[in-house]
């Protein structure tokens, strides 16, 4: 059997566990926690990325582009 509960962090209390341990009696089971990155997270995650990130905005700031197309990239 498998059961999927999404909630967030600040859901979780003693009487979720209690529940869990009440249907589950007797039972083995696994908990596992899967954390969600957002994509502005995850472009900031790392010191490259930030970087990059920071050096196009200010280049998008100033007016500074490149305009490629569809068939630029297929190419």
């Amino acid at each position: 059997m498998t059961t999927t509960i999404e909630l967030n962090a600040e859901e979780l209390d003693y009487q979720l566990f209690r529940s869990l341990k009440a249907m589950y009696k007797n039972r083995k089971i696994r908990l596992t926690i899967d954390s969600e990155m957002d994509e502005t997270d995850y472009l900031l995650s790392s010191l490259a990325n930030r970087e990059a990130l920071e050096k196009s905005m200010e280049e998008a700031k100033r007016g500074e582009k490149i305009v490629v197309t569809l068939s630029d990239l297929r190419k």
